[in-house]
C-alpha cells in the first residue's frame, strides 16, 4: 500500500504554528513550502539570484505543508486532529490529499477500521466485517464514510464510555454536532427512549440517517435535523452531548439549561487540552458545576449540570 499525502495550505503568517501543529501527527515525512524570502534563501543558499519562473509565480501570502501517513496508520483520524487543532487556534487552512495510485481508496479505507470495544457494553462494529461479539455487548454497525466518527477518535470513545453511565430506558438525548451518528445510535443501543441528533453538515445528517437504518433503529426513536446547533431543536432532554470544539461548546454553554431537563447532564466533549481553562469559565459563568473530567491524549470530555 502506498502513503498518504496530505497538504495544509494556511496563511504565510501561520505557516510556523501549522508546521508544528502538523509535525503532531507524524514526527516525519514533512515538508513546508512558504515563498516569503525567495529571493534572499535562493542566494544564501546557492549564492545564484536567478530563479525559476513558476518558482517566482508562486502565492507569497500563502504557505503549503506536506505530510505523509504511512499505510499503516489512519488518514482519517490525522484529518481530523489536524482541523480540530488548526481550527482550536483560529488558523484559517484548507486540506487536501492525494489518493493512493493504483489503489481503490474508497475501499482500502475500510482496513483502517477495526471492531473496538468501548467502555463495559458497547462493540462498534464495521458494517463489511462479520460480528464476532464474545461478550454479548450492544453492537453498533456503522460505516462512518465521509462524516468524521468512527469512535476510535479519543474524543468519541470519551463520550461512548461516558454516556454509559446515564443511559437507561426512559433516556431522551440531544447530540449536538452529531456526524456519523455514533453517539446518538449508540445510546439508543443502550437502551435510550429517544434520540435527536443535529448536524449543519447534509452529508452528516444523510450519514448519521444511513447508520439509523443500518442498525435497525427506527424513525420514531430516532430524529436527525440538518441546522445549526439548536435552532430546530424543540423539548428537553435527559442528557445532551456535544463532540464539537472548544468554541463551540463555549457558545453553546450559554443556551444548554433552556434544552436540559432538571437532574439533567451535560457531556462536552473535543476540547483540546490547551482549551480547558476558557470552558471551565464559561462552565461558572452558566451555572454549571463539573461533575467529572475525563481526559485521553490531550483530549478532555466533561460531565457537567446545572447548579
Amino acid at each position: 500500500m502506498n502513503w498518504t499525502e496530505v497538504i495544509i495550505t494556511v496563511d504565510a503568517d501561520n505557516i510556523e504554528l501549522a508546521g508544528n501543529i502538523a509535525q503532531m501527527v507524524v514526527p516525519y515525512g514533512i515538508y513546508i513550502e512558504d515563498y516569503r524570502t525567495l529571493e534572499e534563501e535562493a542566494w544564501e543558499i546557492a549564492n545564484i539570484d536567478l530563479i525559476d519562473e513558476d518558482l517566482l509565480k508562486k502565492d507569497r501570502t500563502k504557505g503549503l505543508i506536506h505530510i505523509y501517513v504511512s499505510p499503516e496508520e489512519n488518514p482519517a483520524e490525522a484529518l481530523a486532529f489536524l482541523s480540530e487543532r488548526l481550527t482550536n487556534e483560529k488558523i484559517d487552512y484548507t486540506i487536501d490529499t492525494n489518493l493512493c495510485k493504483n489503489e481503490d481508496w474508497e475501499n482500502n479505507w475500510k482496513d483502517y477500521f477495526k471492531p473496538i470495544k468501548v467502555g463495559e457494553k458497547l462493540l462498534i462494529q464495521p458494517d463489511w466485517l462479520e460480528v464476532v461479539n464474545e461478550d454479548s455487548r450492544a453492537v453498533l454497525r456503522i460505516e462512518p464514510g465521509l462524516a468524521f466518527g468512527s469512535g476510535t477518535h479519543e474524543t468519541t470513545r470519551l463520550c461512548l464510555e461516558t454516556l454509559e453511565k446515564y443511559i437507561n430506558e426512559d433516556t431522551e438525548l440531544l447530540d449536538l454536532g452529531c456526524g456519523s451518528g455514533i453517539l446518538s445510535i449508540a445510546s439508543l443501543l443502550l437502551g435510550a427512549k429517544k434520540a435527536v441528533g443535529v448536524d449543519i453538515d447534509k452529508l452528516a445528517v444523510k450519514t448519521a440517517n444511513e447508520n439509523a437504518q443500518r442498525n435497525d433503529i427506527s424513525e420514531d426513536k430516532y430524529t436527525v435535523l440538518n441546522g445549526n446547533l439548536t435552532d430546530k431543536v424543540s423539548g428537553k432532554f435527559d442528557v445532551i452531548v456535544a463532540n464539537i470544539v472548544a468554541d463551540i461548546i463555549i457558545l453553546f454553554t450559554k443556551d444548554v439549561a433552556d434544552y436540559l431537563k432538571d437532574g439533567g447532564i451535560f457531556i462536552a466533549s473535543g476540547i483540546i487540552d490547551v482549551r480547558e481553562a476558557e470552558v471551565l469559565e464559561a462552565f461558572e459563568k452558566n451555572g454549571f458545576k463539573v461533575v467529572a473530567r475525563h481526559s485521553l491524549n490531550n483530549w478532555l470530555c466533561f460531565e457537567v449540570a446545572k447548579i
